[in-house]
């Protein structure tokens, strides 16, 4: 099949590089003419394991296309994925203008039956918004479809979630772009991974549903993980015994400093946002976002127990992506912890092994170290933010033996306290325990 990627961001990307791996011929369209101009010399502008490999292999064998003229790539493919940035806006609704956009563009430039899939993620009645602009925009009648295809990638494990996934969830009113659909997903069904088809709102609502369900373990579990600290349980050892119930399950129960990222924070206003507008208080979801925000800035005061005066101390931190396998910065708690501890007038020294450039375009009088043990010498204090697994088995002796004052606030619990502290440091993890 010809098929054509409107937006080259991680979905984008790692969705035409993976439709082009089965074989099919994919244009990829952006307007950012540097992004477009790099990927047509083979530079990958994010960090995702497996796309580069994948992108070089695909383009090398012609299958995978990069352009920024519109007119080429809204001519080219039979069916369009829409996969642009849909951010949030202050009061916490979607942004929909670049969807508007694209919307507006396939109706220009459309030159015969057009498929139009919606992999961004968008409020319920969005699909409707687009079939209206590109009918406004036709300059000459054309038929199309527009479905609900919405995406489930992990980044840092986006390509195997694309090519393995969980489930395929179809919203489709027309029984031709049903067939379509099927066709171009049939090899990667099956038996227990199964295409789930559905109506068009049910497939916008399943995508906002999913990542709030997700959002809410992770904010529960920070919830209970104050608890823990209070009374002097281990937040890790309750998780557990949680997790071996078959009706919880164990994914998504791990403390830490909150979640991060371009779609858990969005997903959750958005659909406060959305809940909003239809009259409808979405008062779990509130206290979700709400808790999250609080978990980013527990840290400190962790610190402040140990080290009571920040002013003039050197603070090391390890991990500034929002979670491990990216170099992803967006609502990171990293950002919101720095800017605290600069605040108080410490100075800080930090090390991540993929997230350094995409900090420097916004972090500010923050030096950066080339390894983990380079940023703890001669601190005062060590923070853990991103639970690199580089992070686990490093020479602890080592560390302590290079670190001013050997303090440790771990916010994903990458250590275990009880050796910690037998190797003598000062450590604080996330509801382990009174400290």
């Amino acid at each position: 099949m010809r098929i054509t990627i409107v937006g080259t961001g991680y979905v984008g990307l790692v969705t035409g590089a993976c439709f082009s791996d089965l074989g099919n011929e994919v244009l990829c369209l952006d307007i950012d003419e540097e992004k477009i101009r790099k990927l047509n010399q083979g530079l990958i502008p994010i960090y995702e394991p497996g796309l580069s490999d994948l992108i070089s292999r695909n383009m090398r064998e012609g299958r995978l296309l990069f352009t920024t003229n519109k007119q080429e790539a809204y001519s080219f493919g039979s069916i369009i994925f829409i996969c642009v940035n849909t951010p949030s806006k202050e009061d916490g609704d979607v942004e929909l203008g670049y969807v508007d956009k694209v919307a507006e563009d396939i109706g220009v430039y459309m030159n015969g039956y057009k498929l139009v899939v919606t992999k961004s993620t968008v409020p319920v009645g969005t699909s409707e918004r687009i079939s209206s602009h590109i009918k406004q925009a036709q300059r000459t009648s054309c038929d199309f479809d527009v479905v609900s295809n919405p995406e489930f990638l992990r980044e840092g494990q986006a390509v195997k979630d694309f090519m393995n996934p969980d489930r395929i969830i179809i919203g489709v009113e027309d029984d031709n772009a049903k067939r379509v659909m099927m066709s171009l997903y049939r090899s990667l069904e099956r038996t227990t991974r199964p295409i789930v088809i559905t109506d068009i709102k049910s497939a916008e609502m399943i995508k906002y549903a999913s990542n709030a369900m997700l959002a809410t373990r992770i904010s529960f579990m920070n919830e209970i993980a104050k608890l823990c600290e209070k009374v002097g349980a281990d937040v890790k050892v309750v998780a557990k015994g949680m997790g071996l119930d078959n009706r919880i399950g164990p994914r998504y129960l791990q403390a830490g400093v909150g979640y991060g990222g371009s779609c858990f924070p969005k997903d959750v206003r958005g659909m406060i946002a959305m809940g909003k507008k239809q009259g409808t208080t979405m008062k779990i979801l509130s206290s979700v976002d709400e808790v999250n925000e609080e978990q980013k800035r527990s840290l400190v005061p962790k610190l402040q127990h140990h080290l009571p005066t920040l002013q003039g101390c050197t603070i090391a931190i390890w991990g500034l992506a929002f979670k491990p396998k990216t170099d992803d910065i967006r609502e990171a708690p990293s950002l919101i912890i720095i800017d605290q501890l600069q605040k108080l007038g410490a100075n800080i020294i930090v090390f991540d092994p993929e997230a350094e450039q995409a900090a420097k375009k916004i972090l500010h009088h923050v030096a950066y170290a080339k390894n983990p043990i380079g940023a703890a010498k001669d601190c005062d204090a060590l923070l853990i933010i991103t639970e690199w697994d580089e992070f686990r088995n490093l020479d602890l002796i080592q560390l302590k033996s290079t670190m001013k004052q050997p303090i440790i606030v771990d916010g994903r619990n990458v250590y275990d306290p009880t050796e910690m502290k037998a190797l003598g440091f000062l450590y604080s993890g996330v509801g382990r325990g009174c400290h």
